[in-house]
């Protein structure tokens, strides 16, 4: 769904793509840079509490997963490793940012179950991702469901930061719970996209079978 944003967001900040291709810096190193700001946002502040400064910086760093395809592009940089690096370094933030809250649900935010609901989104999130990336490697296609990578990080993130705004403006720590709530909605909507994803993979397979069956008969 939110991926019709993209190339708006890729528009908004292709000048400091193209300063960065300008200072000579690589595509490969924007991923390197923005996965450690990512993991330094979610892991440092999180565990503290401090929801939205870990918002803000995680925010901050995640545009270059945009800038960095952008320079890749422009400059004829297009590599199969880039792609490689460029999914193996997104697990990475991805864990980070569900690992970091579930870090918070065992220290200050004091909830076991919140803390297991946050494992089971990264959990779920790594075999949505590792489901599609299967398929592809063996000749199919698993690109569907109702939680791409994007939703779901934009949701918790958006969620994240508004509730811990409305907190510290005096709505007091109920406003929080939102937090675990939308943590609960993308476990769900999770759960059905990795289903989705099984059940097209084995309509290709069944497929793919048949067809060898008959060339081999």
């Amino acid at each position: 769904m939110l991926e019709r944003f993209r190339q708006f967001w890729t528009n908004v900040w292709a000048p400091l793509g193209n300063l960065f291709l300008k200072w000579g810096i690589s595509p490969n190193t924007v991923t390197f840079v923005g996965t450690l700001g990512v993991v330094a946002g979610a892991l440092i502040f999180f565990p503290q509490g401090k929801l939205l400064a870990g918002v803000l910086v995680i925010t901050a760093f995640v545009f270059s997963d945009m800038i960095d395809g952008y320079m890749a592009r422009t400059s004829g940089q297009v590599s199969v490793f880039g792609a490689f690096w460029d999914s193996t370094l997104d697990r990475i933030g991805d864990a980070a940012i569900f690992g970091g809250l579930a870090m918070y649900y065992v220290g200050p935010g004091d909830d076991d179950w919140f803390a297991a609901l946050a494992i089971y989104c990264l959990s779920m999130g790594s075999v949505t991702s590792y489901a599609r990336a299967r398929a592809e490697s063996l000749g199919m296609q698993a690109k569907v469901g109702i939680a791409e990578r994007s939703d779901r990080l934009v949701s918790i993130l958006v969620i994240t930061g508004l509730a811990d705004i409305a907190n510290m403006a005096g709505v007091g720590e109920n406003a929080l719970y939102a937090i675990p709530v939308t943590l609960g909605l993308l476990a769900v909507a999770s759960t059905i996209t990795v289903v989705q994803r099984v059940a097209v993979v084995h309509q290709q397979s069944v497929a793919i079978d048949a067809a060898r069956t008959e060339s081999e008969a």
